[in-house]
C-alpha cells in the first residue's frame, strides 16, 4: 500500500511508493514533479515527470530518504521522462524532483563533492564542462565555438594531446577569458601560438599541478596511433573527490594502477582507444564509483555498444555506468 505523509507547509506532499515486483525501489516526490515510475526490462528506473515546460528540475537520489544527492538538472519540456540507467548496477535508491530557480545553474549530471556539487555538462565526443564551487573546467574543448556561446568561459582548460578531436587553438581563444589557465602536454604546448602558451603550463606524464583548489596529475596516455609521452590523461582532485579523463590511451598498466577515483571519463572507440572489453576489464580493476563511456564513434563510424559494456561492467563493485548522448 502507498504510504502519504502530508505536510501543510507550502502544500507539500511527500509520496512513497514500494513496487511488488522490487520491493527495495521506492520514490519520493514533491508534488507535481515525479507522477509514475517504471522498472524497465533492463532493471534501470523510468521517472515520469509532471512539470511545465522550460522549468529546471533536479532530481535527486538517496538510499534512505535523509541524505540526498544531486543526479541531474535539466530543463522541461513538459512531461518528460528520465531514465536512471544506473539502477541495475547500484544500490536500489529514492528519488525526488524539485525545480529550481537559479537561472545561472549549469544544465546537468551532479557528483557530491566537499565544497558543492560538481555539475558535468556534456558538449560532444571528448568535450564537457563541469561547474564546481564558482568555477569552470572545460576538458578538451573542440568544435565550433557556437557551441559553449551559452556558457560562461572557462577557469581551466585541460587538454590532453595534440588531434584535432581534442585540440583547436581556435576553440581555445574562444571559451578562455584574460586569467583563463590552460593545462597540457608539452607536444601541445608546442604547437600553441605564444599567446596561448602565455597561459598555459606544460605538465609531462607524471608530473603534477595545484591550480584553483585543484590538484592535476597528468597520467600517461598512450598506445600504436598515440606515442608514450605525447598525451595525457588526467587526474583532477576537487573538493575531496577524484576524476579521471582518459583520453586517447589503450588499456595501459598507468590506467589500471589508478586507486580511489571517483568518476572517469573513459574512451572506447576503435581503432583508436579501447575496445568495449578492454574498458570493462580496465573498469572492473580500478574500480572508479561513477563512469562515463565518451568518445564511443567508431572509425566507420559506428558506435560501441554501451549496453554490452555495462553487461560486462556487471554489478559485482556496484559500479554506476552513466550512458548519455554525446553525438
Amino acid at each position: 500500500m502507498p504510504l502519504l505523509l502530508y505536510k501543510n507547509s507550502f502544500s507539500i506532499i511527500l509520496v512513497l511508493f514500494s513496487l511488488v515486483s522490487t520491493p527495495a525501489i521506492s520514490f519520493a516526490q514533491i508534488i507535481p514533479f515525479i507522477s509514475g515510475i517504471e522498472i524497465l526490462d533492463s532493471g534501470n528506473a523510468e521517472l515520469q515527470l509532471s512539470v511545465p515546460a522550460d522549468q529546471t528540475v533536479r532530481i535527486d537520489t538517496s538510499t534512505n530518504q535523509n541524505d540526498w544527492h544531486g543526479l541531474s538538472t535539466f530543463v522541461s519540456e513538459g512531461n518528460d521522462s528520465f531514465t536512471d540507467l544506473s539502477l541495475n548496477q547500484t544500490t536500489p535508491r529514492f528519488y525526488r524532483a524539485t525545480i529550481s530557480d537559479d537561472l545561472n545553474i549549469l544544465i546537468g549530471d551532479h557528483l557530491a563533492t566537499t565544497s558543492g556539487d560538481a555539475i558535468i555538462h556534456i558538449i560532444d565526443h571528448a568535450s564537457f564542462v563541469i561547474s564546481w564551487n564558482g568555477l569552470m573546467i572545460y576538458n578538451d574543448p573542440v568544435g565550433d565555438a557556437s557551441l559553449y556561446e551559452s556558457l560562461p568561459r572557462a577557469d581551466l582548460i585541460l587538454v590532453s594531446h595534440r588531434h584535432g578531436d581534442h585540440f583547436r587553438a581556435t576553440t581555445l581563444e574562444a571559451v578562455k577569458k584574460e586569467d583563463t589557465i590552460i593545462i597540457t602536454s608539452p607536444e601541445v604546448f608546442s604547437r600553441m601560438s605564444s599567446t596561448l602558451q602565455a597561459v598555459t603550463t606544460s605538465l609531462a606524464n607524471d608530473e603534477t599541478s595545484e591550480q584553483l583548489g585543484m590538484n592535476i596529475e597528468a597520467i600517461p596516455a598512450y598506445n600504436d596511433r598515440h606515442p608514450k609521452g605525447e598525451g595525457n590523461s588526467y587526474v583532477l582532485t576537487l573538493g575531496g573527490k577524484r576524476l579521471f579523463m582518459s583520453g586517447d590511451t589503450e588499456d595501459v598498466p598507468e590506467m589500471r594502477a589508478l586507486e580511489n577515483i571517483d568518476l572517469t571519463f573513459i574512451a572506447m572507440n576503435l581503432p583508436f582507444t579501447m575496445s568495449v572489453t578492454q574498458v570493462a576489464s580496465a573498469v572492473r580493476e580500478f574500480q572508479p564509483k561513477v563512469v562515463y563511456p565518451y568518445h564511443y564513434r567508431n572509425q566507420d563510424g559506428s558506435f560501441s555498444d554501451l549496453n554490452d559494456f555495462m553487461s560486462q561492467v556487471g554489478s559485482e563493485f556496484q559500479i554506476e555506468v552513466r550512458l548519455r548522448d554525446w553525438y
